[in-house]
């Protein structure tokens, strides 16, 4: 007798959770029709009425007001949205980095153009044709320093070396006017400068201090480009099939369930854009190093390299060493006669003043220290501020663009229904998307264009912590720990310049924790048979073992 009421019972309990809180009545699909129309999709087949979503390969499939076509045409949106929202948080970085590599480019190539012009300004009034007759010496001199602190590939000491060769060997020839002096003269008498030190202490002095500034400045300038570099062709990677169905499952399965107004909840957006975005996560750790290493070398700038005074008074150091020259003239003339003999008198002796005009250095340099200290200080600010960029990006991305609910919202979009997230929150990289409930991912597949990228941040780090010693290396001694083999092509020339003449390992950091894979190499094919034959012996004694306990 009670078959009946019990069955109609369960019955109305299993169709119950179908249509949720709607009622008898389906639900109408007013909303969903107004956003698909706003995302330039056509109405047309698009439902009045919530229908039946077997048909669904993403969303949940109870009652649903989108089709298939409209379930992929969401999908395809909502990964060219995504994708969106990454580049454009990426072009926020970008505009930083390059912004403060704009401000401190501008500010060192003002201080080396005052400079020069300052030379250019008082020589020839103070050295008159010592100076007219070598401009080229001194135009040389400068078109070098920039042609250095654009990346080109020349040694910095030797071009400050050519420098004082090419000045000494003029200026000696116009001071003694009434000798012969030969180029083999000349040889001889640049073999003894070093003895002799015809400009005093300026050569050196001057070598280990701009030296050291050039290189603190160049590698600074480089490694916000290199940052901003970084971020750009990372923006650029394109999601896995499996991240554009969990996006599409975050962001638009609950219009097609009705439920347009329900924000996704927190955790839920968490786990996704963690599961997304695993790959650039692995680049926390070596960001961070390029982040502190420019802050390191900003300190530097501002304080023991000097640079502002260094590189703002190279014409006073220029004018110090020629006047040095002039005033011990004979001293030195003497001592080069002693060293390669008494060259022969000259038939065109000349007796001009003008060559033989002593300049008093009265130059002055404007310090421009201040507006250092201004750049560097709101470098380091920046800077810092960016330290955390790639961790804190899915938290940064569901609140301001995906707009999730707050972390205690229990009637949030979960996936599934409105209510509350239960799963636990991922942690960060790719390691740690093993059991991500939201995103398929395969660890053991890094995203190779991230792993990439890993190697240049490496590689402009330890250019600026041998920048931040005085030091100025080749690309492909970047590292002591990186041996092994890899690809190189990642290197682009304006960062790794001519001198690279060997691949740098693509060691990847430890956060990654993916097991090397067996199969590959030399000797691919006998590891690949080992197991079977392991497994074949480990059977049988399990067979063995089995028929013994069986007795």
């Amino acid at each position: 007798m009670r078959v009946f009421p019990w069955g109609f019972w369960l019955l109305c309990v299993a169709s119950a959770p179908a249509r949720g809180d709607s009622g008898s009545k389906a639900r109408s699909c007013a909303e969903v029709r107004q956003l698909y129309g706003a995302k330039g999709f056509s109405l047309s087949g698009v439902p009045q009425a919530e229908i039946s979503g077997e048909h669904l390969r993403i969303c949940p499939q109870g009652y649903t007001c989108c089709t298939s076509e409209m379930e992929e045409n969401f999908a395809n949106k909502s990964q060219s949205e995504f994708e969106a929202m990454m580049k454009e948080a990426g072009r926020s970085v970008q505009a930083t980095l390059t912004a403060q590599h704009r401000s401190f480019d501008s500010y060192f190539q003002d201080l080396l153009n005052k400079s020069e012009k300052a030379l250019y300004d008082a020589f020839p009034s103070m050295y008159g044709e010592l100076y007219t007759q070598n401009v080229k010496v001194f135009k040389d001199l400068y078109s070098e320093l920039r042609r250095y602190y654009r990346s080109s590939n020349i040694n910095l000491e030797e071009a400050l070396n050519e420098f004082w060769t090419r000045l000494l060997e003029r200026l000696f020839k116009l001071l003694n006017p009434q000798y012969h002096i030969t180029d083999e003269y000349l040889d001889c008498m640049v073999k003894h400068a070093e003895q002799h030190k015809p400009f005093g202490e300026v050569p050196r002095d001057l070598k280990v201090k701009a030296t050291r500034a050039f290189i603190a400045a160049r590698s600074y300038a480089q490694g916000f480009l290199v940052g901003s570099d970084v971020v750009r062709k990372v923006s650029q990677v394109s999601l896995s099939h499996e991240c554009t169905r969990a996006i599409m499952k975050l962001m638009y399965c609950p219009h097609c369930r009705g439920m347009s107004s329900v924000r996704p909840c927190n955790n839920y957006c968490l786990n996704v854009v963690k599961g997304c975005l695993a790959n650039q996560a692995d680049l926390n750790t070596e960001w961070k190093y390029l982040m502190d290493s420019l802050i390191g070398v900003a300190d530097r700038i501002d304080g023991p390299y000097n640079v502002d005074t260094v590189i703002g008074t190279i014409h006073m150091r220029i004018a110090e060493a020629i006047s040095n020259l002039q005033e011990n003239k004979d001293s030195i003339t003497s001592k080069v006669f002693q060293g390669c003999g008494n060259p022969k008198i000259s038939t065109k002796g000349s007796s001009s003043e003008d060559k033989k005009r002593r300049g008093k250095v009265t130059l002055e340099a404007k310090s421009s220290a201040q507006a250092l200290e201004m750049l560097v200080l709101d470098a380091k600010g920046n800077l810092t501020a960016l330290k955390t960029y790639w961790i804190t990006l899915p938290s940064s991305l569901c609140s301001k663009k995906v707009m999730a609910s707050s972390v205690s919202d229990d009637k949030c979009w979960n996936g599934m229904t409105k209510g509350s997230y239960l799963p636990q929150v991922m942690g960060d990289g790719l390691a740690n998307q093993i059991n991500n409930p939201e995103v398929e991912v395969d660890i053991t597949k890094p995203d190779m264009t991230i792993r990439q990228q890993i190697m240049q941040l490496k590689i402009m780090t330890n250019r600026l912590g041998n920048a931040n010693i005085g030091n100025d290396v080749d690309f492909q001694d970047t590292s002591d720990d990186m041996s092994g083999s890899g690809s190189g092509d990642s290197c682009p020339d304006d960062v790794c310049g001519k001198r690279l003449s060997k691949s740098p390992s693509t060691r990847q950091p430890e956060t990654n924790a993916i097991p090397k894979q067996s199969g590959h190499g030399v000797n691919g094919a006998s590891s690949r048979s080992l197991p079977s034959a392991s497994l074949l012996l480990l059977l049988s004694v399990a067979v063995i073992a089995a028929q013994h306990l069986w007795r």
